[in-house]
């Protein structure tokens, strides 16, 4: 799982991240402000936790980016701990907090994960 932990450290600044461990599963929490079931795509592929996700922003016409800080998107390829897979794992998202819950077992195949609002 360090592995995992240090990837976090490699995240943009502007998104925050925990891993949590319990005995038969890991618990992967992004923060993802604006982001919803239907603009975020997360899969494991091999070894491989991939999260590709885009934050809406509506901005009347009125108004013009004088400085963007905030990101729009966040494609993070992300290490799968070796006694997690993707088979049965499960990912919400409620107000912009990204929950990917992977149960432990051995490295999986691609796997699509759907994501819904929770």
């Amino acid at each position: 799982m360090s592995a995992l932990r240090d990837a976090l450290g490699d995240l943009p600044a502007s998104v925050f991240a925990d891993v949590l461990e319990s005995d038969d599963a890991y618990l992967l929490v992004v923060d993802l402000p604006g982001v919803t079931a239907d603009t975020i795509d997360v899969s494991v592929d091999g070894g491989s936790i991939v999260i590709e996700a885009q934050r809406g922003k509506d901005v009347g016409s009125e108004f013009r980016y004088v400085e963007e800080d905030r990101s729009l998107f966040l494609d993070a390829e992300l290490p799968l701990p070796p006694d997690a897979t993707g088979t049965g794992a499960e990912g919400t998202i409620d107000r912009g907090v990204f929950e990917l819950r992977l149960p432990k077992a051995g490295v999986g195949t691609e796997t699509t994960i759907p994501v819904e609002d929770a």
